[in-house]
């Protein structure tokens, strides 16, 4: 894994993939937020705009008559940092799995279904059972499956399979938008 991007907002990460062909996914991740600033409580205090920044970076504030306000009354927990682990173009493997664990939403191939396995194996592709393995494994929010053979007319026979694996698990769909 290397990473490949960084600014003061999200990193991105590569992750290996097991392809014919040197692949690799993508793991998006957003940096800690700061953490909220309580308004009423700040007004109570009759803090300084000027303090703002600093309280928001953890810091206390020490009040004009000697007083020591702790952070902790003066902020909310920073909302939970988001991440997205894409993973095309890969047969089933499990060495992903340190890499995209506790994502809160994972993109991963499912080529074929598990009676063509022998088919995912020799072309580098994963069927969609190998896929939600994979999800539950490496305890993933959503899963979301995609790059879908051309053979296949009904595409919710790859959902079927695996949500006997995987509960929350969908098809990516053209025009289709996932939010969380």
């Amino acid at each position: 894994s290397e990473r490949i991007f960084e600014n003061e907002k999200v990193t991105v990460d590569t992750i290996p993939l097991s392809h014919r062909v040197y692949t690799n996914g993508f793991l998006f991740r957003e940096k800690p937020k700061e953490l909220g600033l309580n308004v009423d409580a700040v007004k109570k205090y009759g803090i300084d705009i000027s303090h703002y920044h600093n309280i928001k970076k953890g810091k206390d504030v020490l009040l004009d008559d000697g007083s020591l306000i702790p952070n902790s009354e003066l902020t909310f927990p920073p909302q939970k940092v988001k991440s997205y682990a894409f993973c095309s173009d890969t047969a089933y493997e499990p060495g992903i799995i340190p890499f995209v664990s506790d994502a809160d939403v994972m993109y991963h191939d499912a080529t074929f279904l598990e009676n063509e396995k022998h088919l995912a194996e020799k072309t580098g592709h994963s069927t969609a059972i190998e896929a939600a393995k994979i999800a539950k494994e490496a305890q993933v929010g959503q899963l979301i499956l995609g790059h879908f053979s051309t053979r296949y007319t009904n595409t919710d026979q790859f959902l079927e399979e695996a949500l006997t694996e995987f509960q929350n698990t969908s098809l990516a769909r053209d025009g289709k938008v996932f939010e969380w």
